[in-house]
């Protein structure tokens, strides 16, 4: 039934007729919402909702260094350049690491790009593969194979090479988790890298829940998983781009 002339007409006629001003309650009081009202009412349509946006993907370009010197070319007939597209979850793993590569670039021009920490047994495999890849994009790595002379104390030169380099990876495969476990030179090595806060787990051929089991610590760190990629090279790219300064 309808109500009188001086009730509401919302619940019968609406308001969308001339705006809510036909009301003879509501009519000509407009407002932000629309139909006459300067309130909300129980008539009235909620808001829809619109969820936040996506992070956006990141692009970022880099130059090559040339092959001495350690510095940059410049030009196109002198560089090789590459645009690196990251998502939002490779952005949130791998930017705070550029920021720290970034801070420490600004008062220590001389040190190594990256510390590769590896199984002994990785030295000659995925290790081997994985430091030819990134030396190919000109990162300059402290690998164990090829930066401790003969004769020198293992050790002694780990810590040097540690201290000298601004970020660092831990390759994690199936041995370096058997390296953990027995608590191997690998495992001192990732002591430090943790405690230095510049440090990207790479899992190859295991996964973050088997490193959890052995070590917590190192798989709380957000990292990369080479399964998720197409190619080795392609993992090897993002960590180029992330580590190397213009």
């Amino acid at each position: 039934m309808a109500r009188g002339s001086g009730g509401c007409t919302a619940p019968v006629r609406g308001h969308i007729r001339g705006g809510g001003d036909d009301c003879p309650v509501h009519g000509g009081r407009r407002s932000r919402y629309g139909y006459g009202y300067s309130y909300p009412s129980a008539y009235e349509p909620a808001p829809a909702y619109t969820p936040p946006p996506s992070p956006p993907r990141v692009h970022r370009s880099y130059a090559s260094r040339s092959s001495g010197g350690g510095t940059r070319r410049s030009g196109a007939s002198h560089a090789r350049r590459s645009t690196v597209t990251y998502s939002p979850s490779e952005y949130r793993i791998l930017n705070p690491v550029r920021e720290e590569v970034e801070r420490i670039a600004k008062t220590a021009i001389d040190r190594r790009d990256l510390f590769l920490c590896h199984a002994w047994d990785d030295r000659q495999g995925a290790a081997l593969e994985f430091y030819n890849l990134l030396t190919g994009l000109d990162v300059k790595v402290w690998f164990s194979e090829k930066d401790v002379p003969l004769g020198t104390p293992l050790m002694r030169q780990i810590d040097k090479g540690l201290r000298s380099s601004r970020a660092g990876i831990v390759l994690v495969t199936p041995a370096l988790l058997r390296s953990l476990n027995a608590e191997g030179i690998a495992d001192k090595e990732l002591s430090v890298l943790l405690s230095s806060g510049r440090v990207i787990p790479i899992a190859h051929e295991t996964t973050f829940p088997e490193l959890r089991d052995v070590s917590p610590l190192l798989a709380s760190h957000s990292g990369l998983t080479t399964s998720d990629y197409a190619s080795l090279e392609e993992v090897a790219t993002k960590i180029a781009d992330t580590v190397l300064i213009d």
